[in-house]
């Protein structure tokens, strides 16, 4: 029996080894109640409440089954939507809606209800990239300009290029003219910042020193005033950092000796359980567990070579400038983090209840990440992750107001157990799934007291638009996707009722994730658009991503812009629910094309998964571009091809031969990963087995989710001593330019 299969027995339930002996010697010693408490609740807690769990999972079999005979007897591209929503109401997949109401979320830290910027999402599992990503909560914008295609070009290999640098700096004058203006002046003329009186002065040649248009935006400064090392000014609640050090080469560029230009970037972090980590046993939780325990006390650390050198990293630490009147001011250096759990769908062997079946993940999730949530008291207020004394979990995957009440209740058990106030934790309402869309008014009210975020996530939410509607006829291709009607509701809507339920100032509304970690030029052209959407969060895939993209907050007055946009008509329910079926009229190089590239996508993520348990990655398309690859991802190629299956578009015999030939090109894109096995000739091993598996049951997967099958194959390559995920795996979205 291995280590990850041993079970310890205690308060009825049986309990993987390595997560007992974590939960008893780290987890709970230090927590508000000890190991009898906890074991005793806990068992409660699984007790009551599984079975719940279990009903209304067969609610969503219930109701899938009634909308696949629905779309037998009326499917086709000419659905009659009075006829089809009387029918979703009878059902129940939609629910009655009551009276207006506000949102009474409390207690909310001002990154989440007052600060509007960019948000990372990070694997829980690698500790490099997780300290990578709570450290960016500050990032240098000459940086991540000079390190990628920011300004439309590739960044240079080898030595320094002074040009490339001075083009960089004019960028960023450029920046600081539109967001924090001089008062008559730019910020490329200045040759010296001072602080007089308290006001920040610029000296530019031959004329007066001048000020801030707006002088209220300069909040701090360190060093002496004659000749500061820090001014710190903020815009739309964001700061902005001139390091000036004339000794340092930068500095030794630029006329006022500015080093550097550091940004307030990812002001909030998602440290993640879910979709980008593979966790399918004790021991792979344990290593989540004890990682998000580490962050929240800021003992987590691990060693890092780069470029030749070893060293350890580390939470970063505050930082005390001097405020224009000569009080200390602490300027927070950690992004605030969220901890997004898993859904209601899986069980984990990583316990098993007193009947001996693997408990709901969800309720384990929600029992240990709030118990090391607990540990954020213990520590001074000002390093707190929380000093507003919350806990932010994320909570994915929900269908329904049904299944956001259970999510309430599980955490009021969770706060009872734990000895914490009610509403302590705060959760996130993923809008990913159909029916949460169609009711999110209700879902919102169900949670009312502890809703501290909602979002878009439109990966995940076009994985079950097709499984839904699987039998309403061939979907349009994926490309296509983005500009059909459900897709344009759904995005204004999410925002039109998280501002009605008075999510402003209480709670963050997001918007989903640019997939494209290396095309920064795009990004910055393109993700301005969630901002002017009305969204205070967006995700970014990497830390330079988080500092590019947050310049968009200091464009765009995303509060303002609610304002704006609380008026607006809200979005048709009939253009929600718009079954994105068509007639097919693709030539056959084009339904190739569409399969191939679904093909190797799947593959490209599958593999690492099972392979080596990498859950979130940078893949290379068919074109060999990298592209950030999740199970959300995963999930939206595999049901695409199920549904084509389904229809007649693509038979079984071609899908395979175009699985064979992806599983080819993918082998030799890993080519040079010393940890890679290939796919090819034998098509026989478990990651193969998983992509195959994934479109062929794709349409008896519950909500097309990959979790069940991608499960069942890691815990078969485990088996044949296929390895854990590296420290440091293949190149990571996480990792950044810097």
């Amino acid at each position: 029996m291995s280590e990850a299969t041993e079970m310890i027995e205690v308060a009825g339930l049986q309990v993987g080894r390595p997560l007992y002996e974590f939960l008893t010697h780290e987890a709970i010693p230090g927590s508000p109640i000890d190991a009898d408490r906890f074991w005793e609740g806990f068992a409660s807690l699984v007790a009551d409440l599984t079975p719940r769990n279990r009903e209304l999972l067969a609610v969503r079999e219930h109701m899938q089954s009634a909308i696949d005979d629905w779309y037998h007897e009326h499917g086709g591209d000419d659905i009659d939507q009075s006829e089809y929503q009387a029918f979703l109401a009878e059902l129940g997949y939609l629910a009655e809606e009551g009276p207006h109401f506000t949102v009474d979320t409390s207690g909310v830290d001002p990154e989440i209800a007052s600060i509007a910027g960019p948000q990372l999402v990070v694997p829980v599992t690698n500790p490099r990239y997780a300290l990578n990503a709570v450290n960016a909560r500050w990032g240098s914008l000459y940086d991540a300009l000079y390190g990628t295609d920011a300004m439309g070009d590739e960044p240079p290999s080898g030595p320094f290029d002074t040009e490339r640098g001075q083009r960089v700096i004019a960028w960023v004058r450029d920046f600081l003219d539109d967001v924090v203006p001089l008062d008559g002046a730019s910020h490329a003329d200045v040759t010296n910042y001072r602080i007089a009186s308290g006001a920040l002065e610029a000296e530019v040649d031959g004329r007066d020193a001048v000020g801030l248009t707006d002088p209220d935006q300069f909040t701090a400064y360190g060093g002496d005033v004659e000749t500061p090392d820090a001014i710190l000014l903020r815009n739309h609640g964001l700061g902005i950092e001139l390091r000036i050090d004339a000794d340092h080469e930068i500095g030794q560029m630029d006329r006022a000796d500015v080093a550097d230009v550091v940004i307030e970037a990812a002001v909030t972090t998602i440290v993640d359980n879910e979709d980008s980590i593979a966790a399918v046993d004790a021991f792979d939780k344990t290593q989540a567990y004890r990682n998000w325990l580490g962050l929240v006390t800021g003992r987590l650390e691990t060693r890092v070579d780069k470029g030749g050198e070893s060293f350890i990293r580390r939470l970063n630490d505050n930082r005390t400038l001097t405020s224009p009147d000569g009080d200390e001011v602490v300027v927070r250096a950690r992004s605030l983090m969220l901890n997004r759990n898993v859904g209601h769908l899986m069980d984990s062997p990583a316990v098993r209840d007193a009947d001996g079946n693997p408990i709901p993940e969800g309720l384990l999730d929600a029992m240990v990440t709030v118990l090391c949530a607990t540990h954020d008291g213990d520590r001074d207020a000002a390093d707190r992750n929380s000093p507003a004394g919350s806990v932010y979990i994320v909570k994915p995957k929900m269908h329904g107001p049904d299944e956001v009440a259970f999510t309430d209740e599980i955490f009021a058990r969770v706060e009872q157990v734990l000895g914490l106030e009610p509403n302590t934790v705060k959760i996130g309402v993923m809008d990913e799934e159909r029916r949460t869309s169609a009711n999110l008014r209700e879902c919102i009210r169900a949670a009312k007291s502890r809703v501290a975020f909602i979002n878009t996530g439109f990966l995940d939410r076009t994985g079950d638009e097709i499984h839904t509607s699987m039998e309403a006829g061939p979907m349009v291709r994926k490309a296509d996707m983005k500009s059909q009607p459900w897709m344009l509701a759904y995005e204004d809507r999410n925002v039109d009722i998280g501002l009605g339920c008075g999510l402003q100032g209480r709670a963050q509304i997001g918007k989903g994730m640019w997939a494209e970690p290396n095309n920064m030029a795009a990004m910055l052209e393109d993700k301005i658009g969630h901002p002017q959407a009305g969204a205070s969060t967006a995700w970014v895939p990497s830390p330079t991503a988080a500092t590019l993209h947050a310049t968009h907050y200091h464009h765009v007055d995303v509060f303002a812009r609610q304002d704006e946009l609380a008026d607006r008509d809200l979005a048709r329910l009939d253009d929600l629910l718009t079954v994105p079926v068509t007639d097919p009229t693709w030539r056959d190089d084009e339904i190739a094309a569409e399969l191939e590239n679904n093909c190797q996508g799947i593959l490209g993520y599958v593999v690492r998964w099972v392979q080596q348990g990498v859950g979130c990655s940078t893949v290379p398309d068919i074109h060999d571009v990298g592209k950030m690859e999740d199970r959300a991802t995963c999930r939206i190629s595999s049901q695409h091809i199920a549904n084509w299956l389904r229809h007649g578009v693509v038979d079984e015999e071609r899908v395979d031969k175009a699985l064979q030939r992806m599983a080819e090109v993918v082998d030799r894109q890993n080519e040079g990963d010393p940890l890679y096995t290939p796919m090819a000739p034998s098509f026989d091993g478990p990651a193969f087995l998983a992509a195959r598996d994934l479109v062929m049951k794709g349409r008896e997967t519950p909500s097309g989710y990959t979790e069940p099958v991608l499960h069942t194959r890691r815990q078969e390559a485990k088996a044949q001593g296929f390895p854990a995920e590296p420290d440091a795996p293949a190149p990571d979205a996480q990792e950044g330019s810097t």
